[in-house]
């Protein structure tokens, strides 16, 4: 008769669903992990991968974002990319392509522990509560729940950073540090210039994080089963996160077009004080809330592959648990055989 540990290892290779609720299989740490999938270490760990992926990559494309933000507020000086950058570079210098790198950084740093950890945190709870069976045919809705949970959070964070980050870079001599803005915004508005744009941006992220996630579970799903030439758990680690990337990407496209109207509010919101989302709407009209849609789906789309990536390489280096794409648990394969 096989040992628990035996049960627990193939149950956690074959069925992530099952991982946490299984006779106590949250208290394994299987060879080459180093912690228990499920355990509170696990979520703290997967939250600092997500404070390593989101925070490097936002700070990074910092000079891209900027001239996507001032793109939508001021499509008459900004007419395009390039031409954004040459405006930009003729009036702040290379220095200024940079301006608003230190809100982007702590904001997305903060953001990447609640949408990373608390999403990993969520999918395990649902699919506790739905069982293993559910939590495999309903897994998209699943993916779906766990995400649009985790941003929620996760955006209460990042709002006070974002609104400082907008309007560092589109507001022309406002402030150009985070330590410059932050006080001259409360003594403006008070705490209300923080969050006044949480709505939408519950309304850019929400959308944009439920794609992320369900999207790229469904790829990498689909090519290891469609693309790949062997099976998961026969590729290297270098091939795994090569296939990590490229779902990343997918995943990034569809990500950037959701979310976009909602980023351009977000952004208009911040520059301009006391404006409602019905004016902004009426004042730019519905073609308005589409304006740079181009570099942003160039900017999420490498964001997002380059978080997946980081995120995926992050749980390799420390040894965090990596569950294969899920397979139809044996009780339910059992059952779909005997109607056959």
């Amino acid at each position: 008769m096989p040992s628990f540990y035996e049960i627990a290892k193939q149950n956690a290779f074959k069925n992530p669903f099952s991982q946490a609720k299984c006779a106590g299989v949250s208290n394994v740490i299987l060879p080459g992990d180093s912690c228990a999938f499920g355990s509170l270490k696990y979520f703290l760990l997967c939250g600092m991968g997500g404070i390593i992926s989101c925070g490097s990559t936002h700070t990074l494309i910092t000079p891209l974002d900027l001239v996507k933000c001032r793109l939508q507020v001021d499509g008459a000086k900004y007419k395009n990319l390039i031409h954004g950058f040459k405006v930009t570079m003729a009036e702040d210098g290379t220095r200024g392509l940079v301006r608003g790198w230190a809100p982007t950084f702590f904001g997305y740093s903060a953001q990447g522990l609640g949408k990373f950890g608390l999403y990993e945190f969520f999918k395990v709870i649902y699919s506790d509560i739905l069982g293993e069976e559910a939590a495999y045919l309903y897994r998209t809705g699943l993916y779906l729940a766990a995400s649009a949970s985790a941003e929620f959070f996760a955006d209460i964070a990042l709002s006070p950073f974002e609104a400082i980050k907008v309007k560092v870079q589109t507001t022309a001599g406002f402030a150009t540090t985070l330590r410059e803005a932050a006080p001259k915004m409360f003594a403006q508005e008070g705490v209300n210039a923080f969050f006044k744009s949480l709505v939408p941006l519950w309304g850019r992220q929400i959308p944009y994080t439920m794609m992320k996630f369900a999207c790229f579970e469904k790829t990498v799903e689909l090519l290891y089963a469609h693309i790949v030439p062997k099976p998961r758990d026969q590729c290297s680690k270098g091939e795994q996160l090569i296939v990590t990337f490229a779902a990343g990407y997918i995943a990034g496209v569809f990500c950037a077009i959701v979310s976009h109207p909602a980023d351009t509010l977000v952004s208009k919101l911040n520059q301009e004080k006391g404006a409602t989302v019905g004016d902004i709407v009426k004042k730019i009209g519905f073609g308005g809330l589409w304006k740079g849609l181009g570099p942003r789906i160039i900017m999420i789309g490498t964001l997002t592959a380059l978080q997946w990536f980081i995120y995926d390489f992050v749980k390799v280096a420390f040894g965090i648990p990596r569950p294969p794409p899920p397979e139809m648990p044996a009780s339910l394969k059992a059952k779909l055989e005997g109607r056959s």
